[in-house]
């Protein structure tokens, strides 16, 4: 079966037109792929309640760019790299006949992913911009995903009379992380653009070992919706925007930071770049937030917590594939106190990367795995910034055949407030971090980040 490419118009007030039918698109032809059910892992499970990753790419396309052609080849290498990543087209479901907490990923012969093609006529600032923009504005490029567990949806959007294209990917986590995602998006973009595609996605899910019995742990304890309220209805004021670090600038921090411990006389932190960049962000981050309590030094022994994902395929034991195509992800819960973020210069800095270093070597070392879903309940009702992606996904290197990304954002940092992080596709080095806060928050924000980056010149 198939189906014509839905064309969605919209005009200035921002009216739409809707076709009655999806389109969808399944593994290419072939030998049939087999009825196939993955089991989820305890890796998986804790994800199903949380809001989709929805991913923006922005292209520039040429004058004289053939759309029809462009359209075509991204729906046709979509369904030659979906042949490879089949679990992707199917749906995650209760398994029947098992306990009522166990889950699968169902691919069935039929079954694909929406492909909707939609044109954009906006005329606003640059949506492509790292200046603060509505999110409400970029939202809109991110497709929703189907009911019925649907894991994957893609929206191609012609912007600005055809001189620009954003792809949207929208992907249910409990399929894979973002090593995974990325790593599916690699091979679809190698096979648009004709080029030699990634390793091919190991997709057997017996390689993670639950001897813990954590999976029942885990979906007995998942986060209920009522506790994801706040992340589930976007904001209607909210703003997003990209802040940037260079190498230089990194350089910087870690020289600050390491010439903080010697006067401190304490040894320097592990501080890569990456720890350089989401200590300073931090930084930033709670000193916007806190606003005139820093500068009144109103902090007792409250404490503020930071999150980021530690993936466990090379410490795990047997070892993970690289290309293992579900989650193999867990936090490192990162503690500081307050008052000690709200120092000035490089004291708050070491504190920050000293804790994101220290809690990076025990999510690895000793990971608590029993006891990890009652911490995450525990600190999130206090406050806690966390991250999304990753430079290692190297998103910018997504070229489908018509050049690289001009700008990628996680639309859905917007939901959960967390950071979005890459590799710096502006300035060709450094590190990029994606922001969304409310207009008031936007500003104390890029003041805060303005300051900050003065004080290490």
């Amino acid at each position: 079966m198939s189906f014509l490419p839905l064309l969605v118009s919209e005009d200035r007030e921002d009216h739409r037109s809707h076709s009655p039918t999806a389109p969808w698109h399944f593994p290419a032809s072939g030998p049939a792929l087999p009825q196939s059910s993955i089991p989820l892992t305890f890796y998986d499970v804790w994800w199903l309640g949380f809001p989709p990753v929805e991913r923006v790419f922005f292209y520039r396309l040429a004058p004289d760019a053939d759309l029809p052609r462009l359209l075509s080849n991204l729906k046709g290498s979509l369904s030659t790299a979906l042949r490879a990543f089949f679990p992707l087209a199917g749906n995650v479901r209760l398994t029947p006949g098992a306990a009522s907490t166990r889950h699968d990923i169902f691919y069935a012969p039929g079954d694909g992913v929406p492909f909707t093609v939609a044109e954009y006529e906006y005329d606003g600032a640059d949506l492509a911009s790292h200046e603060p923009r509505q999110v409400a504005d970029i939202a809109q490029l991110a497709p929703r995903l189907p009911g019925g567990g649907a894991l994957l949806a893609v929206q191609a959007t012609v912007l600005r009379q055809r001189r620009g294209l954003a792809l949207g990917v929208t992907l249910q986590h409990a399929a894979c992380d973002g090593a995974g995602s990325t790593n599916f998006l690699h091979t679809w973009a190698a096979t648009c653009a004709g080029a030699e595609p990634p390793a091919p996605p190991v997709i057997d899910r017996a390689l993670i070992g639950d001897h813990q019995g954590l999976y029942d742990h885990y979906a007995k304890n998942m986060i209920s919706s009522k506790e994801l309220e706040s992340v589930v209805k976007l904001p209607t004021d909210q703003l997003m925007a990209t802040f940037t670090l260079s190498g230089v600038q990194l350089q910087s921090i870690k020289d600050a930071v390491a010439g903080q411990a010697v006067r401190r006389g304490q040894p320097p932190p592990r501080c890569s770049s990456l720890v350089a960049a989401l200590g300073f962000i931090w930084c930033c981050h709670f000193r916007a937030k806190a606003g005139s309590a820093v500068k009144a030094g109103g902090f007792g022994a409250e404490e503020t917590y930071f999150s980021l994902a530690v993936d466990h395929r090379r410490w795990s034991k047997p070892p993970v594939p690289t290309a293992y195509l579900g989650n193999c992800i867990g936090p490192a819960i990162c503690t500081a106190p307050k008052k000690e973020l709200a120092l000035a210069g490089a004291s708050s800095l070491l504190t920050a990367c000293a804790v994101i270093a220290a809690g990076i070597e025990k999510a690895v070392a000793a990971p608590e795995w029993e006891t990890l879903m009652e911490r995450i309940k525990e600190v999130a009702p206090t406050g806690i910034l966390s991250v999304a992606g990753s430079p290692r996904f190297l998103v910018y290197g997504l070229d489908f055949g018509f050049g690289r990304p001009v700008k990628v954002e996680i639309v859905s940092v917007a939901r959960t407030g967390a950071v979005a992080v890459a590799e710096c596709g502006a300035l060709g080095t450094g590190l990029e971090m994606g922001i969304s806060l409310p207009p008031a928050g936007m500003k104390a924000f890029q003041r805060c980040f303005s300051d900050a980056l003065a004080c290490l010149l």
